[in-house]
């Protein structure tokens, strides 16, 4: 029995040895195999830092695990530890299991050129290149209880270029099983670029390609659709930031088979020329999806709402900013969609925007609610001889239930318009038939004098009073239309003509005399009949007026002279108006302040307060293009002094920007293509300290001009003169206004009587109402 065991201890001693030998062998073996053989099997170089492997147990580590790219010695994959346990028993059976594997912190590098990725040769190692092999029993692999600690993942797309990463990266999954489909994925990972956090859970079937997708995204930065952006853009900043809960399930093979559910909701986008100058932005758009399944004829939303939108639409004289910024017709977008071999982002999306709203109108569609609300779109063109802008600021848009089911579905909208004016607009539709609807719109209080600078453009004339109206009614069903349409312009008077070389002249005075009716007012109707793609105007309403205005109009001038006397006088002891850029006083201007005086003097209990109003931006452009203008003229014809005569001075007025000499000129001084208009490069040109001190000089002359008269006769104590402000006035002009304090003149009392009077007749009497709607008070 001691013999028995001696030997029985001998034999636990060795084979403890054995074991300790194995195992202290084994892993240095593993690890010299493993690179040894790294590139016969796996096409890449593989290194670690060491390894160990428990061949009883079948756990195995290894440390500072790295396998590089394609014949290079760029990363393409690490993790300071990988671990696993392989299953040893299955193994008698050709089951080959790997019952746990962990990596932490692993870090990998995806890399896209065109088509081609730094991992397509992995695949073409491994995948079956003996066609025999695939109808053979499938291999017995199982990867189980698959985790990933504190990963990150790089990607860069060489041709665009794109560079973005995620950190933070943890997965875990039940893994794969050789005889089981299903392969579910539980993950969260942050943003590397910027802010945010997407968590969720996936589930897909290895055979048929269906998923399943639960995902929960917060404030995550869309920096890297910014860098897909700038492939299709020439210039411009893209910011916004995501957030979601979401649902979808559906097939990776076909992509209408999907269903979708879930709130959706996009924040702070912003993008534009620089990060201070937006072309389009909002605060927020939310969108909450109750189902939308395009197969099924499914699109069934809770709400779609803008909170804020901003849209600016610049045209230069060559193109605009949406042309400049994507080219010409949108060359950029097209020549990316048309390039098979690239990929973007942004086209992708848009595309699959396209595939799953493509079955919308024929489906039985429904939206409970629909609104833009505190919406601003601005228009600003500078392809005239001075900046035309108008903003719809604020607008709401919005729309009760957007439901197929519904016989009408009612669209409104309703903006201020500025500088003036407001905007309605009523649409009830057809949800079954776009070609059946009702609209009726309503634009009003909008000064003609807005128009300016196209008026001028064409025409050489300004207006400084009047006021728009358009209105109307449309009743289409089945594509026919029936439409009644109104404009009224109340007040319309031409200023003196503005001799430009780059204006056309048309003979205003005359067409108003044909145009204008016997009430000072434009007033046409114009119905529209036939169909939507043929359309029929009826001028018949035009036509009459105008023979009207030839045969009746006449007769009334002593009546319209009279009107026009009256207005002049109540506008003078109301208001002083200032030409552009002029601090000069007109004849009748001049005669009326003498006329005051004498009132001031004869009432010395009765004061005037006069309120400078400044149409600055206005006058400032004038100051800058003439500015502008002069350093272009002194140099062109050599002047040495710098000193202008008065001819001078009216050429250099009459001179047009677009002169293509000035404009050559211009451009060499300012040599940034990031600058589109005439207006930025003469800022740039002349400084704005300049234009600054011009501008501060002429209010100062503009006052010592007005209370000269004054002064002359010792009432300036009877006039206070307030502060100036700055607005945009109604006829264009900057002007002084005045206010009486005490008793008012005998002839303003009875030019307002008179005014009154001409009101209640007959050529005026009809538009009395709007003329007390369309009042505009400074």
């Amino acid at each position: 029995m001691s013999k028995l065991k001696k030997g029985l201890k001998i034999f636990i001693l060795v084979t403890i040895i054995f074991l300790i030998v194995v195992i202290a062998f084994i892993s240095p073996i593993t690890e010299y195999l493993v690179e040894k053989y790294d590139k016969k099997y796996t096409g890449r170089q593989i290194e670690m830092d060491w390894a160990y492997v428990n061949p009883f147990t079948g756990y195995l580590y290894f440390s500072n695990f790295r396998i590089y790219e394609l014949e290079s010695d760029s990363i393409f994959f690490s993790a300071n530890g990988l671990s696993a346990n392989i299953g040893m028993y299955p193994l008698f059976f050709k089951n080959y299991e790997i019952s746990q594997l962990t990596l932490h912190k692993p870090k990998g590098v995806i890399i896209q050129n065109k088509k081609q990725f730094n991992f397509n040769s992995l695949i073409e190692q491994f995948s079956s290149k003996d066609e025999s092999k695939k109808n053979k029993e499938p291999l017995h692999l199982s990867i189980l209880n698959v985790k990933i600690n504190n990963g990150e993942l790089y990607y860069r797309e060489m041709v665009t270029p794109i560079n973005y990463f995620i950190k933070n990266l943890t997965i875990e999954s039940d893994g794969y099983r050789w005889d089981a489909d299903t392969i579910p994925v539980k993950f969260s990972f942050l943003s590397g670029i910027g802010s945010g956090a997407m968590n969720g859970n996936f589930t897909i079937n290895s055979k048929n390609k269906n998923y399943t997708l639960a995902i929960l995204i917060h404030k995550f930065d869309l920096n890297i659709v910014g860098q897909y952006i700038k492939d299709l853009s020439n210039y411009g900043i893209f910011k916004a930031f995501l957030d979601a809960d979401f649902k979808s399930k559906g097939s990776l093979i076909d992509r209408e088979n999907v269903t979708h559910s879930g709130n959706i909701k996009i924040s702070d986008f912003h993008f534009g020329k620089t990060q201070k100058e937006d072309f389009a932005s909002f605060d927020e758009l939310v969108i909450a999806i109750h189902e939308v399944s395009p197969r099924k004829f499914i699109y069934f939303f809770d709400s779609v709402s803008v909170s804020h939108p901003y849209f600016k639409y610049e045209k230069y004289d060559h193109l605009d900013n949406v042309q400049t910024m994507f080219g010409k017709k949108g060359a950029n977008i097209k020549a990316a969609n048309a390039d098979d071999e690239k990929f973007n982002l942004v086209i992708e999306i848009a595309q699959y925007i396209k595939v799953l709203s493509k079955n919308f109108l024929r489906s039985n569609y429904r939206v409970d609610r629909v609104g833009i609300y505190k919406g601003e779109i601005k228009f600003d063109d500078y392809s005239l001889n001075e900046k035309f802008s108008i903003e719809l600021d604020p607008f709401t848009f919005t729309a009760d239930s957007v439901d197929k089911a519904h016989k009408r579905v009612n669209f409104n909208l309703a903006s201020e318009i500025k500088p003036y004016g407001d905007v309605t607009l009523d649409i009830s539709i057809n949800p079954k038939d776009s070609s059946d609807f009702d609209l009726t719109y309503h634009f009003q209080k909008i000064p003609a004098a807005m128009f300016n600078p196209y008026l001028i453009k064409y025409s050489s004339f300004p207006l400084d009073r009047g006021t728009i109206e358009v209105k109307g009614s449309w009743n289409v069903n089945n594509g026919k239309i029936k439409s009644d349409n109104h404009l009224v312009i109340i007040d319309p008077r031409i200023g003196d003509r503005l001799r430009n070389k780059n204006s056309n002249w048309l003979p205003m005075r005359f067409i108003m005399f044909f145009v204008r009716e016997r009430g000072n007012v434009i007033d046409y109707e114009v119905p529209i009949e036939g169909n939507l793609n043929d359309p029929n105007f009826n001028f018949r309403d035009v036509i009459i007026d105008i023979l009207q205005n030839i045969f009746i109009k006449p007769v009334t001038t002593p009546y319209r002279v009279e009107v026009k006397n009256v207005e002049t006088e109540i506008e003078k002891a109301l208001a002083v108006k200032w030409p552009m850029n002029s601090s000069l006083l007109t004849s009748k201007q001049e005669s009326f302040l003498k006329k005051m005086v004498v009132f001031l003097e004869e009432n010395p209990l009765v004061s005037i307060n006069v309120h400078p109003n400044n149409y600055t931006p206005k006058e400032k452009e004038y100051i800058l293009l003439f500015e502008a203008k002069k350093l272009y003229f002194i140099k062109y014809n050599n002047e040495k002094n710098h000193s202008l005569t008065k001819n001078d001075s009216l050429a250099i007025e009459k001179m047009s920007i677009k002169d293509s000499l000035f404009t050559n000129y211009l451009n060499a001084k300012v040599n940034d293509s990031m600058i589109f208009t005439v207006q930025e490069k003469c800022s740039i040109l002349v400084g704005t300290n300049k234009i600054d001190a011009i501008f501060n000089t002429l209010t100062l002359q503009r006052e010592k001009v007005f209370m000269q008269y004054f002064i002359q006769n010792k009432v300036n104590k009877q006039v206070n003169f307030l502060s100036a402000k700055t607005v945009v006035p109604f006829n264009g002009y900057s002007f002084f206004k005045i206010e009486y304090e005490g008793e008012f003149p005998d002839y303003l009392i009875q030019a307002h009587k008179k005014m009154n009077e001409l009101n209640n007749e007959a050529p005026r009497d009809k538009f009395r109402k709007q003329r007390q709607k369309n009042r505009i008070i400074q």
